[in-house]
């Protein structure tokens, strides 16, 4: 109980320096929103954690509700790592391409 206790007082912390970025402009609507449905997922999944041990124990997986969360975690990190790679990679076609564009014409200017 205790540790959900701390967790829930950590997502709310997570929750209130959201809306701070928002009202800072630091963030834009579209991520405000993908984090907050995000926050508000994992505190109703921390408020839930028995039931989720139930469903759990029901769909025949072993261990308990956490451990279930925990395995959904990695692998939605791992995704997000995924995703990441491939908009790195991108992002380094598109700049060599600029450069490559800039150094042409740099050239044609001489």
């Amino acid at each position: 109980m205790l540790q959900q206790i701390i967790a829930i007082f950590i997502i709310v912390f997570f929750i209130f320096r959201l809306i701070k970025q928002k009202k800072k402009k630091d963030i834009n609507n579209n991520e405000f929103s993908l984090w907050l449905i995000f926050w508000l997922l994992a505190l109703t999944a921390i408020i839930l954690i028995k039931q989720i041990d139930s469903l759990v124990a029901w769909l025949g997986f072993s261990g308990e509700g956490i451990n279930f969360l925990i395995y959904l975690a990695v692998l939605a990190l791992f995704y997000l790592v995924f995703r990441l790679q491939l908009s790195l990679a991108k992002l380094d076609r598109d700049l060599t391409k600029i450069i490559r564009h800039l150094s042409l014409n740099d050239k044609k200017e001489l």
